[in-house]
Parts: C-alpha cells; structure tokens; sequence
C-alpha cells in the first residue's frame, strides 16, 4: 500500500467502469454537457462553524449519518456528465471502508471513475479526488501537485491533439506561494491544448487566479463569482469551473446544497463543432482498454 511518505509519479491510468451503467454513456445530441465540482468533506454534513470542533471526530471515525449524506450528494450528482470531487476518501475507517469515489459513482449511475489517492494514512484515512464521467476519456494522468506533500489533479482528455477537451481537476494548496506553484505545472499541462477545463477548490478566488496566478496568459473565463464558501453563510469564493473561451457558457449556478462545508458549483457548456460526436467521434464511448 502507498504510504504519504512515499515518492509518488505522474501516471497514466484507465478509468474504473461500472458495467451496469455503460448505456448511460456518450456525448448528448445537442454537444452540451453538464459540470460540477464538489468538496465533499468526506460526507460530513457542517452547517456550524462550531460543528468543525463537535463533529472534527467524524474525521477519523465512522458515523451512521455519513450514509445518509452521501446519498443526498449521489441524488444531486446524478443530473450530471462530468464531476470532479474533492476530499473524498478512497476506503478507510472513518469511511466504514468504502470507497467513496465508487459509491458515488453508482449512487449517480456514472459508467467511468477514477480515485486518485493523495494522503494515505492506512486505514485511518485515505484522502482522495475523484472524477466521475459518463463519457469515456480517452486518457487520465495522475498528477502529484508540486508544494506540501498531500495536493494532487487528475487531467482528464477526451479525443486526441490540441483539438481535444482536456479537463484538469485540482484541490490546491492554502498558502499562496504553494498555489502558484501548483498553477505554473497545470499551466505547462495545459498550454498546447485549445479547449481547457479547471475544475476544484482553489482556495483563493477568481481575480486572483485570471489576473495574479500563472494562468493569466490563458485567458480563461471565470462564469460564477458567487461564494461557495462555507456553505451554510458563504462568504469566500473558493470553487471554481474555469472555462477557455472556445466553450460556449449556456449555464452557472451555485447550488443551494448545505450538505458539505463547500457549496457545490455547476456549469452547463455548449461544445464547438470539432468536439461535437459527429465531428469527433472520439467523445463517444470507446472500447475498454483502448488506454492500454
């Protein structure tokens, strides 16, 4: 087992599959789809900042109402294509040893999952990402962020070439220094690529990422400014969905969903014609194993 000591690798992954999902699979009719990025707080329902302390245990323990609430973010996560899910936790005690990545996954009948593993703690904790997607990616890097030990972003790229939608999901770091740092590498991931999508808690807000970050070149769109953060009184804007603006933007909302510490955020975008099904049949499902 991976230890948080231990030297991790950029790596090359296949997605998870749900066989009993695969007809949810394929691109939409009408090239839209559907994003959302959730911290989930490893199913912790905090609506008090004092519940940080009264319920900090459920951290490090199992607690019966943790079913209860990640059945309420599999409920919401259904009504989507594409997540990016931040703290969750890969099977360990606190967690009664589920994977929380995969259950949610079948909660929201997702065909392709992946858990990328940041901090493991054994059977304590197993602090993870996870992506969940009804089209199949035609690859998945594993990226340890640089900074503190412990950040990680999945890449997730549908089609091949600088034509293909590359998606990057993160949780960066708290301090600035850290952050920047963390943005310049997913800056040199991202740059040769014509379409691009950051997704996760970025811990700092938007005029800070577009205009101070080393994302600024880009010229990417921030849709939602509404604070997502904490959810049952937001005040900070910390959740992002980071568009370049060859995605069309059909819709931004951040959802009234109290059921983490984190507000959920939602996009709906219109893809361009060479992502389209018929223009890039890439997008649609393509047969297991074609990453191998």
């Amino acid at each position: 087992m991976r230890r948080w000591g231990t030297e991790r690798v950029v790596g090359l992954h296949d997605p998870q599959v749900n066989e009993h999902h695969l007809e949810s699979t394929g691109l939409p009719a009408d090239s839209r789809l559907r994003l959302l990025s959730f911290n989930i707080q490893v199913g912790i329902s905090t609506e008090r900042y004092r519940h940080y302390l009264t319920r900090g245990w459920q951290h490090l323990l199992p607690h019966p109402g943790r079913a209860d609430n990640l059945q309420k973010i599999g409920n919401l996560l259904g009504d989507f294509d594409l997540v990016a899910l931040q703290e969750a936790d890969g099977g360990s005690l606190r967690s009664g040893y589920i994977n929380q990545v995969e259950h949610l996954a079948h909660l929201g009948a997702f065909p392709y999952w992946y858990q990328q593993l940041n901090r493991n703690l054994g059977r304590l904790a197993q602090h993870s990402n996870g992506v969940l997607s009804r089209l199949r990616p035609w690859a998945i890097e594993d990226h340890p962020l640089p900074g503190p030990k412990g950040r990680g972003a999945i890449l997730v790229r549908f089609g091949e070439g600088p034509e293909a939608l590359v998606v990057v999901m993160m949780h960066l770091a708290l301090g600035a220094r850290a952050r920047s740092l963390q943005l310049a590498y997913i800056r040199d991931l991202i740059g040769d690529y014509k379409h691009q999508v950051l997704m996760g808690d970025m811990n700092t807000h938007a005029s800070d990422l577009l205009q101070n970050s080393p994302l600024r070149d880009l010229g990417l769109l921030a849709p939602q400014l509404e604070a997502t953060f904490p959810s049952w009184r937001p005040q900070r804007c910390l959740d992002h969905i980071l568009l370049s603006p060859t995605l069309t933007l059909e819709k931004v909302e951040v959802l009234a969903q109290p059921i983490s510490d984190h507000l959920p955020v939602a996009v709906e975008i219109r893809l361009p014609g060479s992502l389209t099904a018929d223009a890039l049949p890439a997008l649609s499902p393509a047969p297991r194993g074609s990453l191998e």
